[in-house]
């Protein structure tokens, strides 16, 4: 057998192993669900359980999946982009070991969230629209840099969010 056929063999199989163990990592890591909405995405990796159980435990689980507080609403590019840039982040720490018992948001993601706060309340919540000038004023210089949840700290995750806040997991669906 010539060289070639050999190298040309060789290289198809190598392809061949890596787009088998490409499609059988896609499978494994439900990469698909992460194009949809729905919330128990998010507990495919097991770190997410307790953030979502608290989330169903929640006022907001009948108004409100994870998308609708954590990521842009107003267009699909910048939805997907930090779809996209919050899901390598999170690979990243949950593959090395990274993060701590309780995660932390980033400073892009508390914008998102604070500005999706913002416009899911501000035009429904009679309270908010009449005491807005001495609570909720956010274009205020008294307001500063708080955030919804300094007030609001048990909104939709319990008063205890890390890995420990929902001794197993109560409410996760496991059918999935």
């Amino acid at each position: 057998m010539k060289f070639e056929t050999v190298l040309r063999y060789s290289a198809f199989i190598a392809v061949a192993i890596a787009l088998g163990m490409g499609l059988y990592l896609a499978k494994e890591s439900k990469a698909t669900s992460y194009l949809s909405s729905d919330a128990i995405a998010c507990t495919n990796c097991h770190v997410m359980e307790s953030y979502y159980a608290s989330w169903q435990h929640s006022s907001h689980a009948m108004r409100a999946v994870c998308v609708d507080c954590h990521l842009p609403v107003d267009n699909y590019i910048d939805k997907y982009a930090s779809k996209s840039r919050d899901g390598w982040n999170h690979s990243v720490a949950f593959t090395l070991n990274t993060y701590g018992k309780r995660m932390l948001i980033t400073d892009d993601g508390a914008r998102r969230v604070q500005e999706n706060c913002i416009r899911c309340h501000s035009s429904r919540s009679k309270t908010l629209i009449k005491n807005i000038d001495r609570y909720h004023a956010f274009d205020s210089e008294t307001l500063g840099d708080r955030k919804c949840w300094d007030c609001h700290r048990e909104v939709p995750h319990g008063k205890v969010r890390s890995i420990n806040g929902t001794p197993n997991t109560l409410g996760v669906r496991w059918d999935r």
